[in-house]
């Protein structure tokens, strides 16, 4: 047992050493790695299967790295990640080490787990000198097996931004420029653009003549600059005649993208260039649908600004005004309801945006809409109305909270809380047109033995809406209106309240 005690007491000692002698070649401790390495293998990992070599190269400390290729350490272990001390060597610019390296017999092909190379490795991260040695040195750019290699290298110079490579690699000297496209279709453009290289899109953009490319989801360098908000990229590719029109695999155009995010710096680029604004993607939603449903106010009021399709339908048939009334989101409603919409679309469930708003008991919703409707169709009825119509009573269809109308409401108020009977209030509003529609989703919103009060006096308010954009006087009106429905006494206790009231609002004479 003695014996066992003493093996598993050694073989900890060693393990211990081991960790020693990469963390002092992660310290880039020579000293300590001289002292801790004699009579242990150099070539120890740790549980990221890395070496001492690793260490040291990333480190770029020469004299560490000299001193383990002098232990004829094996130069080509891999990590986890398939990445070998060369890979690190171009990686980080060491070129001194890669030529080490190299000369203690490195494969100068060997690839990582991403197939990435030391061309590509030294391209990303835009070390000039490392490509320089690698293709006249190495000769990797006459190897044909290399050909594709080559190809992805300048890709990667696109992807990462790498101006100077992107030059170097164009140059005479090189050669090793390319328009193709790699293996998801994207071409050196395509990656420029959805990183946001603005520099090197420039470049791109000069030295080719791509522009309108798809790849392999059918997306442009226009979508894919648009897609990931980068502004100027797409700025510089419009300039260049890149259009905005090409949808994608899945039917988006560039504006979806950027009104589901609400750019409207990006949004107002895109519409300047002829952007079409009514294009559907595989849900049927234009980009309409997705500012609304986003909530982004000024993408909103850009599209409407564009004179966008405002009946456009979904795969739930449902139009933007539809999604708003669900949303409850009285600033975009109003907006939509400015607009002039139609409001008798229904969605696949037969619901009209005032059956969405009533069915989901929005009972603000639902008066601004029975209040546009209302409006709509007055307006329809009188042609003759000429552009000054609102110059002095602005439209709206939020609920009332003027001051100059205070009195009137509170005697509305008063009229439908302690005059009015039950049914009294269907009754004024069949004689005002209220719609069987309208009557209902009002109803909706609250029930019980005294739900008329309530009801009444929204059905008030609303037509008040449209009566004082006619023009014409709200307690005048009023009073003909109950005198017409056969209710002399609350007629009779309307014309004593307001006679005594000071409004010119609530005057009846």
């Amino acid at each position: 047992m003695g014996e066992i005690r003493d093996v598993e007491g050694v073989h900890r000692l060693v393990l211990e050493t081991e960790r020693k002698f990469i963390e002092a070649a992660k310290r880039n401790d020579v000293e300590s790695m001289k002292c801790l390495g004699r009579g242990l293998n150099a070539n120890v990992k740790n549980v990221h299967n890395r070496t001492a070599l690793h260490y040291a190269v990333a480190g770029n400390n020469t004299e560490a790295v000299e001193l383990l290729l002098l232990w004829r350490v094996k130069v080509d272990q891999k990590d986890n990640h398939g990445v070998a001390p060369i890979h690190l060597a171009a990686w980080f610019g060491c070129l001194t080490i890669l030529k080490m390296l190299v000369r203690a017999g490195a494969d100068s092909k060997i690839c990582n787990k991403e197939g990435l190379n030391i061309l590509h490795c030294a391209v990303i991260n835009n070390h000039t000198e490392i490509v320089e040695y690698i293709v006249e040195d190495l000769q990797m750019k006459e190897l044909d097996k290399l050909k594709a290699s080559v190809h992805t290298a300048f890709g990667l110079a696109a992807e990462h931004g790498c101006v100077e490579m992107l030059c170097m690699l164009m140059s005479p000297s090189y050669e090793m420029a390319t328009a193709r496209p790699n293996k998801n279709g994207d071409t050196p453009l395509h990656l420029a653009a959805a990183n946001g290289h603005l520099d090197g899109v420039e470049i791109l953009l000069q030295n080719f003549e791509t522009r309108d490319e798809v790849n392999g989801a059918g997306e442009t360098a226009l979508y894919l600059a648009a897609e990931r908000g980068h502004e100027e990229c797409a700025r510089v590719l419009l300039q260049a005649g890149c259009d905005p029109n090409i949808i994608t695999l899945t039917e988006r155009s560039p504006l979806h993208p950027v009104a589901e995010r609400g750019d409207a710096s990006l949004l107002t680029l895109l519409l300047d260039h002829q952007a079409q604004t009514d294009f559907q993607d595989q849900h049927l939603e234009a980009p309409l649908h997705l500012a609304v449903k986003n909530c982004h106010i000024p993408a909103i009021y850009m599209l409407l600004e564009a004179d966008c399709n405002l009946h456009v339908t979904d795969k739930r048939s449902q139009t933007a005004m539809h999604l708003a009334a669900e949303l409850a989101r009285v600033d975009i409603v109003e907006m939509l309801l400015k607009a002039g919409l139609d409001l008798t679309i229904c969605d696949k469930h037969q619901k009209t945006a005032l059956g969405v708003a009533a069915r989901a008991d929005e009972v603000v919703i639902v008066d601004m809409i029975i209040k546009a409707e209302r409006y709509n169709a007055w307006k329809a009825a009188h042609p003759e109305l000429n552009e000054n119509l609102h110059s002095q009573c602005p439209l709206t269809f939020k609920l009332d909270h003027r001051p100059e109308t205070k009195q009137f409401r509170t005697m509305v108020w008063h009229l439908t809380y302690r005059l009015l009977k039950p049914g009294d209030w269907k009754r004024l509003a069949e004689l005002w047109d209220f719609t069987k529609e309208q009557v209902e989703a009002i109803e909706e919103q609250w029930t019980g033995q005294h739900s008329y009060r309530e009801h009444g006096n929204r059905m008030l308010l609303i037509w008040h809406h449209t009566v004082e954009l006619a023009g014409k006087s709200p307690a005048k009106e009023l009073y003909q209106g109950l005198i017409s429905t056969s209710n002399r006494t609350a007629a009779d206790k309307l014309r004593v309240e307001t006679e005594t009231g000071s409004s010119k609002n609530c005057s009846i004479s």
